[in-house]
């Protein structure tokens, strides 16, 4: 009798010793998967080539955040399709493809002569990189850690979190020494490095866990069906579209304010472009900081409680940008390091609760699918600022829509489930 074909075909090889040091092997691969997002994440540091490429190119608000919103767009449009991928070819092999895509995305950037040059390198090609490389990371993490997934996925994605950390100021001192087309050559190249190395750890362990074996396991999984692609499965469950427009809310509030961290700080609280530059940094740590606990937390605690703390959180700050002068820079730096707490929450609370949910033999493509969302919430909430700031001349009223945005998501937290699939 010949054995069922299994679900999931692995061609990357596996280190010999994982089997007897999981834990250790895990925890490792969660420090450069770290890494490997670290140099990811320098996607969230455009405010600091924004500036510069806006003058050169004479753009205006909209334009200038076109190719920023773009790479966003695309880094989520990419993840469903890397996360099957996964499945078929192995974490290395689509590592690495997602590597090259960086690489020439940066390249094509630094030599764009044109705003649309400009958007197809650093918005289409070097987003896509991103998306395709960004989720092999978690999922390896998830994999090798399935007693603590949640953890475990928040660790590794405090990497592209406190990206900007170290990326913000090493582009802005680059920008300033060698102009800004050498520094996206630069920061590209480094990237691409760094990838290279680390992919000799994109590697899943030798077996899958014959159960998702968790604290809070999945209460009921999607139903398969051989004739039902596995995307319309999720699609149709309420659980999923539910968890799907919470995470939309979530990066409207968190990507619409880091795109405009540094412009704010500029236009309405009258910094110099290196001072709204150094306090990316800040916001950054947030980001980052945010992201450990509550991946942690969600493996505990219902995620409609963790959500409407994230969206009270992100109304709070925005309502005191809207009504409270803007004359003191406690207000700058405490107001944008908790709206970027806000994102670094959501990106760990969602992959955590995906997990929780569905399981994870599928976590890859499953949190791909969902974080579709994330491009969507780049897509309307970066245009929509740069509107509002283009027809009112000040970004002002975006704080009022994202305080608006907020109110609502505090509405549907409630209605994320962690039982009765549909």
């Amino acid at each position: 009798m010949s054995q069922a074909k299994p679900e999931c075909i692995i061609s990357d090889p596996v280190d010999d010793n994982a089997r007897s040091a999981g834990p250790i092997m895990g925890w490792l691969r969660v420090a450069i998967g770290l890494v490997s997002l670290l140099a990811l994440g320098t996607v969230y540091s455009w405010s600091v080539f924004r500036k510069p490429l806006q003058a050169e190119l004479n753009l205006n608000a909209t334009q200038s955040l076109l190719p920023y919103t773009l790479a966003l767009l695309f880094y989520a449009a990419l993840m469903p399709l890397a996360g099957a991928w996964i499945e078929k070819f192995g974490p290395r092999k689509i590592f690495l493809f997602g590597a090259a895509f960086v690489l020439v995305g940066y390249l094509l950037a630094a030599f764009a002569p044109s705003i649309w040059f400009l958007t197809i390198g650093y918005g289409i090609f070097a987003g896509a990189g991103v998306g395709i490389s960004y989720g092999i990371p978690l999922a390896v993490s998830a994999r090798w850690l399935p007693e603590s997934r949640g953890l475990a996925i928040g660790c590794t994605v405090v990497g592209f979190g406190l990206s900007p950390l170290l990326t913000a100021p090493i582009a802005a001192w680059l920008i300033h020494q060698l102009g800004v087309r050498t520094a996206l050559a630069i920061v590209g190249l480094g990237i691409s490095l760094l990838l290279l190395l680390a992919s000799r750890w994109m590697t899943f362990p030798p077996h899958i866990p014959p159960s998702d074996s968790n604290s809070n396991p999945p209460k009921q999984a999607i139903p398969h069906h051989s004739s039902t692609p596995w995307f319309a499965a999720l699609l149709t469950n309420r659980k999923f579209l539910t968890l799907w427009i919470c995470f939309f809310l979530g990066t409207f509030l968190g990507l619409t304010a880091i795109g405009i961290s540094a412009s704010v700080g500029q236009e309405l609280f009258h910094l110099s472009p290196l001072q709204a530059a150094s306090w990316l940094s800040l916001f950054a740590l947030f980001n980052g900081l945010a992201r450990p606990p509550l991946g942690a937390l969600a493996d505990r605690f219902p995620p409609s409680w963790l959500a409407g703390f994230l969206y009270f959180i992100a109304g709070t700050a925005s309502l005191l940008f809207y009504f409270l002068p803007k004359t003191s820079v406690l207000l700058y730096v405490s107001g944008f390091s908790a709206l970027w707490f806000t994102l670094g929450g959501w990106l760990a609370l969602a992959p955590a609760t995906t997990a929780r949910l569905f399981g994870q033999q599928h976590f890859a493509r499953n949190y791909g699918l969902l974080f579709t969302a994330y491009g969507f919430g780049a897509l309307s909430g970066t245009l929509s600022a740069g509107r509002l700031r283009d027809f009112t001349g000040s970004y002002v009223s975006v704080f009022l829509l994202l305080a608006a945005v907020a109110f609502l998501g505090i509405i549907l937290a409630s209605q994320i489930r962690t039982t009765k699939s549909n």
